[in-house]
């Protein structure tokens, strides 16, 4: 009988250090592209160039789509946040196969279904995604790029989120004892 190998994850990088990444890299985005980082921008082009694609004359008399069609693209791989979102999900998930941590699970904690928790986690999304636009940038965008350049606006949505994540978590937490 053949017994299965269970490879133990590596430990997290150092939070320090990886912070010192990201801070480079959001300075080499603005190096380079002239412009800082984000993801929801990546989702709003898709979507603009899907309805583009289907009905053009409501997209391009739309104040919202035509501003993420910038030349009349007819491909979201035209917009560099795109490929920048690709690049996430695919570095996060050959990050994960290396340390070991690529694994089927729902992380939940035991007063749960997964049913309930995948709901939770939709509806959870989807709010972010409404807060995105409302806010005019992601979480990612507005922390980063917002509060690298000192924007009170999103030092204010941060505080926001962080404030309103713990008043939250007060209700959610028995979920997760």
């Amino acid at each position: 009988m053949s017994e299965k190998l269970v490879k133990t994850p590596k430990p997290y990088m150092n939070p320090y250090l990886a912070g010192l990444g990201l801070g480079l890299v959001l300075l080499m985005s603005y190096v380079i592209m002239g412009r800082g980082l984000g993801a929801s921008g990546a989702f709003s082009t898709a979507t603009a160039v899907a309805i583009n694609s289907v009905a053009p004359a409501h997209a391009t008399g739309n104040n919202f789509y035509s501003e993420y069609l910038g030349d009349g693209q007819q491909s979201p791989l035209k917009d560099w946040l795109v490929f920048e979102v690709l690049g996430v999900l695919v570095g996060g998930f050959i990050s994960g196969m290396f340390a070991g941590r690529v694994k089927k699970s729902i992380e939940k904690g035991p007063r749960i279904a997964n049913s309930k928790r995948l709901i939770f986690a939709v509806f959870g999304g989807m709010l972010m995604g409404f807060g995105a636009k409302l806010a005019r940038g992601c979480t990612s965008g507005q922390a980063l790029t917002g509060g690298a350049i000192l924007n009170l606006g999103s030092w204010a949505f941060m505080m926001c989120v962080f404030g309103g994540a713990y008043m939250f978590a007060y209700f959610m937490r028995r979920q997760w004892l």
